[in-house]
């Protein structure tokens, strides 16, 4: 795919933004409901998708505050206790976090949990194309990224991925990200990056010289960047900085 000379967004210094590149895990892709879900229910934990969806949040939440606190975004403890956090506030009792947590584990390593995708994602995939954006994908992940978005759909939209097991630097590092910009040949402004993680991915692609913006469903964060609440809302958002 070409960048072309289309009216994308205009870049920082007068360079135009000309390829999107994209976290994957709660950015395109996320903990799929109906398999946590059933999950619980063999432990006996009746959960409504929408207290779920409640936990869910406040489980993120929580992580992205600890981000913000000075993690990396790569400690074992802290996905730990994401997981627990959504555990608890799914309503799992205090005496079966341990087995539910264990199960959760054993399900996301047979089968990658972050699976499930919002239907709109993809027509807002092809939108970006349409309108002259290359995409690619920069994941802090562990090596099943790329194969995780083509059984999802979603591979045949991007020019590559960079997975961090793969290629040995994890984001917030800039090596990931200019590793993706030298691959496109393009300047690091002439490119956005798009992830949930303020610390990881807003602080991240600026140090290595990109754009950035936030997904923030929740509208929860006042900081310095410019925020979407999906993937869904990237064509619209880059139309209006024509």
């Amino acid at each position: 795919m070409d960048g072309g000379t289309s009216s994308n967004g205009a870049g920082e210094g007068g360079l135009r933004i000309r390829a999107v590149l994209f976290d994957a895990g709660n950015t395109l892709v996320f903990v799929d409901p109906v398999r946590v879900l059933a999950l619980l229910a063999e432990l006996g934990v009746q959960a409504e998708q929408a207290r779920f969806s409640e936990a869910e949040r406040g489980a993120r939440l929580h992580l992205t505050r600890q981000l913000q606190s000075g993690a990396t975004g790569t400690e074992a403890h802290l996905w730990r206790e994401y997981f627990g956090n959504l555990l608890r506030l799914s309503g799992v009792p205090e005496d079966l976090g341990a087995e539910a947590g264990r199960r959760l584990k054993e399900a996301h390593d047979t089968a990658h949990l972050w699976s499930w995708i919002a239907e709109d994602t993809p027509s807002a995939l092809r939108a970006l194309s349409a309108d002259g954006y290359r995409l690619a994908v920069v994941s802090n992940a562990d090596g099943r990224v790329e194969a995780l978005l083509r059984d999802g759909g979603l591979g045949e939209h991007f020019e590559f991925v960079i997975d961090s097991h793969v290629f040995g630097v994890e984001k917030p590092d800039p090596r990931i990200f200019l590793a993706a910009v030298e691959r496109l040949g393009l300047a690091p402004a002439e490119c956005l990056y798009v992830g949930d993680l303020y610390p990881v991915d807003v602080l991240g692609a600026r140090g290595a010289g990109l754009q950035a913006v936030l997904v923030d469903p929740w509208d929860h964060f006042e900081l310095d960047v410019d925020r979407v609440r999906s993937v869904a809302e990237l064509p619209g958002w880059l139309r209006g900085r024509g």
